[in-house]
């Protein structure tokens, strides 16, 4: 069997959990399935995997056409795959166009949803009727939509309730236990700015409005003076959010010391450092199918306080591998807490709870790498994805049957 994974983010172009993802999911199936590799940007000189560039005739265009214009490509390409399986709203069309073009069917993993991101107008303008457009209608034709967890798929069929649930079916995320541990290093903690002798909380993200960012921020002038707070953030979706956490760290920042901004894409060694000297993760998204930075933080021996959102409380196990917030938000599809200053108060007595005990941290933190270790194997992942694809491609029916 072949499989034709299709998709925008791909090593080393990697920004998201959506890229994390797929990387860790591709290196797990190619251990017995033909896998190739379709994604944007720059050739690659890993076997097996196509990039493909916005046409110069698109370079100008609107992020959501010139994406269009690389599924197209992809689409043609993908010829003789016995499944494709495209993940997030820029690939989406080329897995529906592969599928009306060759035949195959069409697998859809949902790492999330357009219409529960309506923020993202800022960023495409029209685009994001475009993307809203690419998601629905390679949704409504795909033959398995994948959700990375309960929530998520309780979302789906929520923004489309015209899907048979009997196509959307859940498969978690995962994480590579062997390259996510702890990494003890003092040295070069101190190097990124943290104080290894100070307790910290320790977000890490893109900067866009699903992560909570600013939420977070207003929560941490409430903590414990001698808390440090180190925030491993960029990639900002658009100039408007970048100023606003700006503002709120400047203005932070003034008020008390210790609070470390690491702007850059931080490499695995120096990220597990920085999770391994602090003290408590933080997950304050308003909107998240499940967080794959969950996981890592877990992986490292961290407790994590999160958001009881979409996904999050399927990974936290609340007073055991860490503390779930509360939240009640609008049904409008931002997300947006109705009581936002309830949320921050809130968000700030749980990570002061995790924080100030940390005997009790440390015990979170290892029930967290229990908790990766047993729930979330990538081989096991790998495994009920392949059941996905033989439960669809013909030949593999035929063979299983004989």
């Amino acid at each position: 069997m072949r499989v034709d994974l299709l998709t925008r983010e791909y090593p080393p172009d990697i920004y998201g959990g959506a890229g994390v993802h797929v990387t860790e999911l591709v290196r797990a199936l190619r251990a017995d399935t033909e896998v190739l590799v379709r994604c944007f940007g720059e050739e690659r000189e890993e076997a097996g995997t196509f990039a493909y560039r916005v046409p110069e005739e698109l370079r100008k265009a609107n992020g959501a056409i010139a994406t269009l214009g690389v599924d197209l490509q992809m689409a043609q390409d993908a010829g003789g795959a016995d499944v494709v399986h495209s993940h997030t709203w820029y690939a989406n069309h080329a897995g529906h166009l592969a599928k009306l073009l060759h035949g195959v069917p069409h697998v859809i993993t949902a790492h999330s949803l357009e219409p529960l991101r309506p923020w993202k107008a800022e960023q495409l303008g029209g685009g994001y009727r475009v993307s809203s457009w690419i998601e629905q209608t390679a949704y409504a034709s795909a033959d398995m939509i994948i959700a990375v967890s309960e929530g998520m798929r309780r979302d789906i069929l929520a923004a489309y309730p015209f899907l048979d649930p009997a196509r959307v079916t859940v498969i978690y995320n995962g994480i590579d236990l062997e390259r996510w541990t702890p990494l003890h290093d003092d040295e070069r903690a101190r190097a990124l700015g943290i104080d290894p002798e100070r307790p910290a909380v320790v977000f890490v993200g893109r900067i866009t409005r699903q992560k909570g960012l600013p939420y977070l921020l207003r929560a941490a002038r409430s903590l414990p003076p001698e808390v440090q707070l180190i925030l491993c953030a960029g990639a900002p979706d658009t100039d408007e959010i970048m100023a606003e956490v700006t503002g709120l760290v400047e203005q932070l920042q003034r008020e008390r010391d210790g609070v470390v901004w690491i702007d850059r894409l931080l490499p695995n060694d120096e990220l597990r450092i920085a999770l391994t000297a602090s003290t408590v993760f933080v997950c304050p998204s308003i909107y998240e199918p499940l967080g794959i930075v969950n996981l890592e933080a877990m992986a490292c021996g961290l407790p994590v306080v999160g958001t009881a959102t979409g996904g999050i409380p399927e990974v936290i196990v609340d007073g055991v591998t860490g503390r779930l917030v509360p939240i009640q938000q609008l049904q409008d599809g931002t997300g947006t807490p109705t009581d936002p200053e309830r949320f921050v108060a809130d968000l700030a007595a749980a990570l002061t709870e995790v924080v100030s005990d940390p005997v009790r941290a440390a015990e979170m933190g290892r029930a967290g790498r229990e908790r990766a270790e047993t729930s979330f194997s990538w081989t096991a992942i790998a495994e009920q994805t392949r059941d996905v694809y033989r439960s669809l491609a013909p030949s593999e029916a035929a063979g299983a049957a004989d």
